[in-house]
């Protein structure tokens, strides 16, 4: 079963310290200041130590502005903040039950997804929402694709399962992304290379709202 509902607003921000103009914390900081209340730490290149301690230091950032961290791929990591993103495959269903066995019910657990049939296994699996994408081409993943658009977005929206649309997603497709029928957005490079992510966090939560 599904665990808990999506942080409202539904905007997650996923982390690149290689594209952040500002330290991960103060960039945090700064966005969940902005009005994000999601963020998840992506930071795949980092050994387990390593991730466990940047965690250790975004924590209490989130806990101070009543924000959800989850972290991508690490599920021991996973068990010291809300929740863990999992990447898309075959045993996207065995994934699924080992993170909610492993976390509770209480957990955000997340799949990334290209494709319906990747929407379908997570769905399938009791996964709390998917990240799909690219929606749009992507200047985070430069050659990254090719976008779907917004047709399999709402094929995808239609499977019972909350879709974050997300690549090359900005506060300007927000309104045709929450049409297509996405549950929220997914968002990296616009607020990681922001000189101003507070503001670019804001943009990003007004447009939502205003979809």
């Amino acid at each position: 079963m599904p665990g808990r509902p999506l942080p409202s607003p539904p905007l997650l921000l996923i982390t690149d310290r290689a594209q952040a103009r500002l330290p991960l914390p103060a960039l945090l900081d700064a966005a969940f200041a902005g009005g994000l209340r999601w963020a998840s730490l992506r930071e795949k290149d980092l050994d387990p130590a390593a991730r466990r301690d940047l965690l250790a230091a975004l924590l209490p950032v989130a806990r101070r502005h009543g924000a959800v961290l989850t972290v991508h791929a690490d599920l021991d990591a996973a068990r010291l903040c809300d929740g863990l993103h999992l990447p898309d495959g075959p045993h996207a269903d065995a994934d699924v039950a080992t993170a909610r066995a492993a976390l509770g019910p209480a957990a955000l657990v997340g799949v990334s997804c290209h494709d319906r049939a990747g929407v379908a296994r997570a769905a399938a699996a009791g996964a709390d929402y998917v990240t799909l994408g690219p929606v749009r081409l992507t200047a985070s993943k430069p050659g990254y694709g090719p976008a779907l658009g917004f047709g399999p977005l709402r094929d995808a929206a239609a499977l019972g399962v909350p879709v974050l649309a997300l690549g090359g997603v900005d506060a300007g497709c927000a309104g045709d992304c929450r049409a297509a029928g996405a549950a929220g957005l997914a968002v990296m490079g616009g607020p990681m290379r922001a000189a101003d992510p507070a503001a670019e966090a804001r943009a990003l939560v007004a447009a939502w709202a205003a979809a």
